[in-house]
């Protein structure tokens, strides 16, 4: 067993809070307290947080505001790109520290930064004076990690809102840096993230007409999204109409910070991809294959509706592979994902994401048996395969001339982890190399 899962298991819960604590204090001490010269943005909520950063980030940028970005899929420095290879959204607290002065020393002035639940736990935003906060919405993920408990999950994300409201306002420029609160009105638990005290509040939604950005008149196309915001159009290039409540925040930002319409949509529109996120591979086949992070059930429900839209009303099939974490993640959602698969797709291939030191075969089995009770037939239209580069062999096996397969789980994560060891992988890598493969052998 790792050395580190056994001081979790020995040491006192309050002993490892302090010395997460303490780490997150040392590391800004050690790298001169980046943040603070830096309008810092933070992002936090269940799902979407990786699309609004980009979102964000390319409005920004699109300003002339050179902006740096940490989050689940990439990190940022200007307009240098590179995969996040550490596994998890928030880096350990001298890797944050360490990319921000990096950002910093290159001359970025905005930082976007995705904040989780578990990282705030392990006081990872400790150190950093956030200016801004954005909530995206909460839904039931990562319990076991909060005790089993809904409210506590939402209190922990309540502690990046409570920092911000307590940090002190930063002179950058000789101009006074006010804090701001951005909050989902469409969310059941907006009032609890917009008590929290900031110089400015504002909101976003689709369904609330009173928020300070509201999009209407969605339009899902082949290659994105359109939609308006007071009879502004604002088009979004990568699909999926889920993706609006993604790009709102970063309209919000841009508005309150003077940003001309217009460069806000032109931001928003250059945005071509986000790695993993809705990501086509194309290697001239005649099929459609996208790869997406969708790892739960609203948006793996958010995915599959989209992938509706695109075979429209034809008899083409959607293909998906889908697959849960082990590690003590959330076991109750793997039926849950089950039954979504095998209601909105055709065909199902359930297969290894990450299951730690876990069976795979009963994570796996927890999802094909409830397939199996929502009409799925096992290795007619489901199919088990634990090893995950055969299932999306299979999975794109199964496809015909404009079918729809669906690879999600990982995104552009870089590494698989099995049996408690980490190897290199990349599913847009993986469906690449099996592409050819196919190609080769016609």
């Amino acid at each position: 067993m790792p050395v580190k899962k056994i001081l979790k298991k020995v040491a006192p819960k309050k002993a490892l809070s302090a010395y997460h604590y303490g780490m997150a204090i040392l590391s800004a001490i050690v790298y001169r307290f980046p943040s603070r010269k830096m309008v810092v943005i933070g992002i936090t909520g269940t799902k979407g947080k990786t699309s609004t950063a980009n979102f964000i980030w390319a409005c920004l940028n699109e300003a002339g505001l050179k902006t740096g970005l940490i989050g689940t899929a990439n990190i940022r420095i200007g307009q240098k790109e590179l995969l996040n290879k550490y596994h998890m959204t928030m880096p350990g607290r001298f890797k944050l520290q360490r990319l921000m002065r990096k950002m910093l020393k290159a001359g970025c002035k905005y930082v976007v930064m995705e904040v989780t639940s578990e990282g705030i736990n392990q006081w990872r935003h400790k150190g950093i004076n956030f200016d801004i906060v954005i909530f995206t919405n909460l839904t039931p993920e990562h319990l076991t990690s909060h005790g089993g408990s809904f409210e506590n999950y939402k209190n922990a994300k309540g502690k990046l809102f409570d920092l911000l409201s307590k940090s002190r306002r930063k002179k950058i420029g000789g101009n006074l840096i006010k804090k701001m609160i951005i909050v989902n009105a469409d969310s059941p638990h907006k009032d609890f993230f917009m008590q929290f005290e900031a110089d400015i509040k504002k909101t976003f939604g689709i369904m609330i007409g009173e928020a300070d950005a509201v999009a209407k008149d969605i339009k899902d196309t082949y290659d994105g999204v359109e939609f308006f915001i007071d009879e502004k159009k604002h088009e979004l290039s990568i699909m999926g109409d889920f993706n609006v409540y993604n790009a709102l925040p970063a309209v919000v930002i841009g508005s309150s910070l003077g940003i001309p319409a217009d460069a806000i949509q032109r931001g928003l529109k250059s945005l071509k991809l986000i790695p993993g996120r809705m990501e086509k591979i194309d290697e001239g086949q005649d099929f459609t294959v996208i790869v997406d992070y969708a790892h739960e059930k609203e948006s793996m429900t958010a995915v599959l509706n989209t992938a509706k839209k695109i075979i429209k009303d034809t008899d083409n099939k959607i293909i998906v592979l889908l697959g849960a974490e082990g590690g003590g993640r959330d076991k109750a959602k793997r039926p849950i994902m089950g039954e979504i698969a095998a209601k909105k797709a055709n065909y199902v291939i359930v297969s290894n994401v990450d299951p730690y030191e876990d069976d795979p075969v009963e994570i796996l089995e927890d999802i094909a048996v409830e397939a199996q009770k929502h009409g799925k037939i096992r290795n007619e239209n489901l199919f088990v395969i634990e090893d995950r580069r055969e299932g999306i062999r299979k999975a794109l096996s199964l496809a015909k001339k404009d079918d729809l397969v669906i690879i999600t789980g990982k995104g552009a994560e870089q590494s698989i982890v099995i049996g408690g060891i980490s190897s290199e992988w990349d599913d847009r890598k993986v469906v690449r190399e099996e592409l050819e493969a196919i190609s080769n052998k016609q």
